[in-house]
């Protein structure tokens, strides 16, 4: 059971960076720098880091819930089952 957490850690460590680097790809399509103030790169890139992050967490998060779902959906399915017999 110890050992199955390990693998959910780990999982869920790779989800959110792999989700947060396919956000910063995506949002390099965007030319964000058009509304922000000229001179300010600094927090241009902050802003470009946060949104990575924000969208490539929300993500990671659907996918693990969804993951998780899917394996909790037979052990629904069983009790009632049980229940109707």
């Amino acid at each position: 059971m110890i050992n199955d957490f390990g693998q959910i850690a780990l999982l869920s460590i790779m989800s959110h960076l792999f989700f947060i680097a396919i956000s910063w790809w995506a949002l390099q399509a965007f030319r964000l720098e058009k509304l922000l103030k000229a001179n300010h790169v600094f927090q241009a890139r902050l802003l470009y880091i946060l949104l990575a992050i924000v969208i490539g967490s929300t993500v990671s998060n659907f996918f693990l819930d969804y993951l998780q779902w899917s394996k909790q959906l037979p052990l629904i399915l069983q009790n009632i089952k049980l229940v109707n017999i």
